[in-house]
C-alpha cells in the first residue's frame, strides 16, 4: 500500500483533488479543515483562520440556515463536516438529524479558549 504523499503540488484533475483529501493523514486533514476568523478576532490575533474545536461559536454564511449561530458540536475529520448545536431538519418520519457543514461555509464569531497551547497557538 502506497503511503500518503506531502509533495503533492495542486492539480486541475478532480479525480487527483478527492484522491488527495480521501487519503490525506491526519495533519494534512487538520490543515483543510479550518475555518475563517471575523474581522474582530482578525484583528485581535492577527491569523485569518484557525482550526474549529468544540465550543467555538460560529456563524453560518451560506445555504439554507445562513446568518444563524450556534456552537460547534462535533467536528469530524474522517468527512471534512462540522456539527452545529441546535441546527438540525427533520426527516419524513419525524426523526431529527443533525445538519453537517463545511468549514468554508462558516465564520467563527468567539473562540474557545479553555486550552493553554491554543491561545499561545492563536497569539503566535
Amino acid at each position: 500500500m502506497r503511503l500518503f504523499s506531502k509533495a503533492w503540488k495542486s492539480s486541475k484533475n478532480k479525480k487527483k483533488q478527492r484522491k488527495y483529501r480521501h487519503k490525506a493523514d491526519n495533519k494534512t486533514r487538520h490543515k483543510l479543515v479550518k475555518v475563517n476568523l471575523d474581522k474582530d478576532l482578525r484583528s485581535k490575533y492577527k491569523i485569518r483562520s484557525v482550526e474549529p474545536r468544540k465550543g467555538d461559536l460560529v456563524k453560518i454564511m451560506v445555504g439554507r440556515f445562513r446568518k444563524r449561530e450556534g456552537k460547534i458540536a462535533k467536528v469530524d475529520l474522517k468527512k471534512y463536516r462540522i456539527n452545529i448545536e441546535g441546527i438540525q431538519i427533520s426527516k419524513k418520519d419525524g426523526t431529527k438529524v443533525n445538519v453537517h457543514f463545511d468549514a468554508s461555509n462558516l465564520q467563527i464569531k468567539e473562540l474557545n479558549l479553555d486550552d493553554n497551547k491554543r491561545l499561545k497557538k492563536t497569539r503566535g
